[in-house]
């Protein structure tokens, strides 16, 4: 497997110097899992200083989802890179009058709990906008904070349920299928990015913080194109297509003469530890059975029958618009799938190449592991952990040229910073000892 570059050397422990077009902002983070987490990260990528909150004891579930090493999920270090962890249970009146003196000094805060528990904490916006009211505050919920709904337990895989998103998925007549990741609550945190910085841009100008609502499922539903207007204007109800894209042809997924064409193309497999958290690594072949072919342009479509010997079809006027291609389509995808499947992938994707027809196989993490596109454009980030080993991680989107972002510390242990940011609050080492022999907050020395 191709080793991908590394970055700076990296330690879990020591200041932090904050740089990138956010640096100065301060971000409390307390949320937990994957949404709100989510969008501090990648305000913490660009400079961002976030503070994340953390039950004592136990902290993030993240922290032991998936595979885990050494104790702890990996998939922590990606989502909670850049941030410092204050172990604080928010149960406890002590603990809410900590988040109100981080509150009156913050920029963002950030959370994603059920509608009501923060004012329940005597947390929500009324009273922390009272003290502060430059705060802009991203709240991220199942169904948002109104509406008949706003009371309902909701995840990610529910909001993808109610948006459309999961009806769409798998192939017709199938059990619909899940997207694979947990697409719902990142668009929600994408989203939710977009809101602050919007507030951000609004409180340079008026001065004045706001709250921001997002839903899981109409973030979702916020990414689902013509489905609604489709359904408007000619009663459709659009289903499942499989690999197809519905009334868009060509492109699909077609099958060709090997099945494991690019597997190859990551090595021998790896001798690798065994991971705790129920699951064996395991070398998963290469998708490379088939290949994605987008022909759906109308030149790029004469061109792909061109390639695939089908002059007859490339001259046809019945098939120069999409719309003719699409009542056409079956014939085309045979046509298409009979040439693919006497070549291997490699032979297909180098003769689309050469005649300019969008075409790529279907990558697996192997794939990804070892494409040297990915590892130019700094998408294989390497970072050290304390054990002096190494991690690859996805490096930081979006790029921007004059203030990128950047991995400036790794992931934090449960309640690493919790003195350090109580004692920048002005607390006493007397008082810090007092409330962690009360149970109310936690940490652990470096």
């Amino acid at each position: 497997m191709t080793t991908p570059p590394e970055t700076e050397t990296l330690t879990t422990h020591g200041p932090v110097v904050a740089t990138g077009p956010l640096a100065g902002l301060k971000v409390l983070e307390l949320g937990q899992l994957i949404a709100g987490p989510f969008a501090a990260k990648t305000l913490a990528d660009f400079g961002a200083e976030v503070i994340k909150i953390e039950p004592p004891g136990t902290g993030d579930p993240l922290r032991k989802w998936r595979l885990l090493k050494d104790g702890t999920s990996v998939w922590w270090q990606v989502q909670s890179r850049n941030k410092r962890s204050l172990a604080l249970d928010l149960k406890q009146p002590e603990a809410q009058a900590i988040v109100r003196q981080l509150a009156r000094e913050s920029d963002v805060l950030i959370e994603n709990f059920r509608p009501g528990a923060m004012e329940g904490w005597g947390l929500g916006p009324d009273e922390l906008l009272k003290l502060n009211p430059r705060l802009i505050m991203l709240r991220i919920s199942g169904y948002g904070q109104t509406g008949p709904y706003r009371d309902r337990p909701g995840f990610g895989v529910v909001a993808e349920a109610m948006s459309g998103l999961r009806h769409l998925t798998g192939d017709p007549g199938a059990v619909p299928v899940r997207v694979g990741v947990s697409i719902g609550d990142t668009l929600a945190a994408l989203h939710g990015v977009i809101g602050i910085l919007l507030a951000l841009q609004h409180r340079h100008v008026s001065g004045q913080g706001q709250v921001i609502d997002v839903a899981l499922y109409e973030a979702v539903f916020n990414c689902m194109e013509s489905l609604l207007p489709e359904y408007s204007a000619f009663g459709a109800v659009r289903g499942p297509a499989g690999s197809a894209l519905p009334g868009i042809a060509p492109s699909n997924a077609y099958r060709c003469k090997d099945e494991s064409a690019s597997a190859a193309s990551a090595g021998p497999p790896q001798a690798r530890p065994a991971p705790s958290g129920g699951s064996e690594p395991r070398e998963a072949g290469s998708m490379g059975a088939y290949v994605l072919i987008a022909g759906n342009g109308d030149s790029i479509f004469k061109r792909l029958m061109k390639v695939i010997g089908r002059d007859d079809l490339a001259a046809d006027p019945a098939l120069a618009d999409n719309a003719g291609r699409v009542a056409r389509v079956i014939g085309i995808d045979q046509a298409i799938g009979q040439w693919t499947a006497q070549r291997s992938v490699e032979q297909v994707l180098t003769a689309l190449s050469e005649a300019s027809v969008p075409a790529g196989r279907i990558y697996t993490v192997a794939d990804i592991a070892a494409d040297p596109h990915y590892q130019a454009r700094g998408m294989l980030a390497s970072v050290r952990m304390d054990d002096g080993s190494h991690l690859s991680v996805p490096g930081i989107v979006p790029k921007l040229s004059a203030t990128p972002g950047s991995h400036r510390r790794n992931a934090p242990a449960l309640g690493q910073d919790t003195e350090a940011v109580l004692h920048e609050l002005g607390l006493t080492p007397a008082q810090i000892q007092g409330l962690k022999d009360k149970g109310i907050v936690s940490g652990v020395t470096p």
